[in-house]
């Protein structure tokens, strides 16, 4: 159920590595649209730095322990699909994986810079823009991400701990239920009427640190659902 109390930024709460990973109803459906849009948009949807090729696969050593149960050549996904695990790509691989978008930032200089990503499912960003950008820079243009904010993220991301996951959420409504939906900083932005909107896009967002190279893992688990059904969902007969 996703409710809808409104926590300040950062608003962050801790969580367990058991919750670190989700799977949902969608998971099929949600692995095939990611599969399509790395074969046929994989410009648009992963980069990796070279300096950030050993957390990528620190990251991906962590995701098969996690989600599969231990360290293997081949797993396979809970829709029966048979995934060979290519140590050298390691994003690819992730891709095939989990749900989750997986975004690697390291820390140069005093901010931390978006690195590494696999990113099928952006809300209103594109990955070409902000890669290799600090936090700051990511962040631009949203209104309330302003630079007393930005410092509060930056200490935020100074204590993260291996381990020890956090978690916020955010809920946004959208005119449609395309997970695929990249938008320049300088588009111009379509207004959305709250009101009449059909879909709640919700994304529940977590940030870990990696043990061995120090890299945190911002990742990603989109929910697109029917706002028409939310009253159901929140008030069951």
């Amino acid at each position: 159920m996703i409710r809808s109390t409104r926590v300040p930024l950062p608003g962050i709460q801790p969580t367990s590595m058991d919750n670190w990973l989700l799977r949902d109803d969608a998971f099929a459906a949600q692995m095939q649209r990611r599969e399509a849009l790395l074969a046929n948009h994989r410009s648009d949807v992963l980069a990796l730095d070279p300096e950030a090729e050993p957390a990528a696969q620190e990251l991906l050593e962590l995701v098969l322990t996690h989600a599969y149960g231990g360290v293997a050549d081949q797993v396979t996904r809970p829709d029966g699909q048979t995934v060979l695990i290519d140590r050298s790509r390691p994003l690819d691989t992730l891709c095939k994986l989990v749900q989750e978008d997986l975004c690697i930032l390291q820390k140069r200089g005093d901010e931390h810079v978006l690195t590494g990503a696999i990113l099928c499912f952006p809300a209103s960003w594109s990955l070409s823009e902000k890669f290799l950008r600090p936090l700051i820079d990511i962040h631009n243009p949203v209104d309330s991400y302003d630079i007393n904010i930005a410092r509060r993220v930056q200490r935020l991301f100074d204590g993260i701990q291996p381990g020890r996951p956090l978690w916020r959420f955010n809920a946004l409504t959208y005119e449609d239920a395309e997970l695929f939906q990249p938008r320049s900083a300088n588009a111009p932005r379509r207004e959305r009427n709250a009101q009449t909107a059909p879909y709640l896009r919700s994304e529940r967002q977590t940030l870990l640190r990696l043990p061995e190279t120090r890299a945190v893992i911002f990742s990603i688990h989109t929910y697109v659902l029917e706002l028409e059904h939310l009253p159901k969902m929140e008030n069951p007969a």
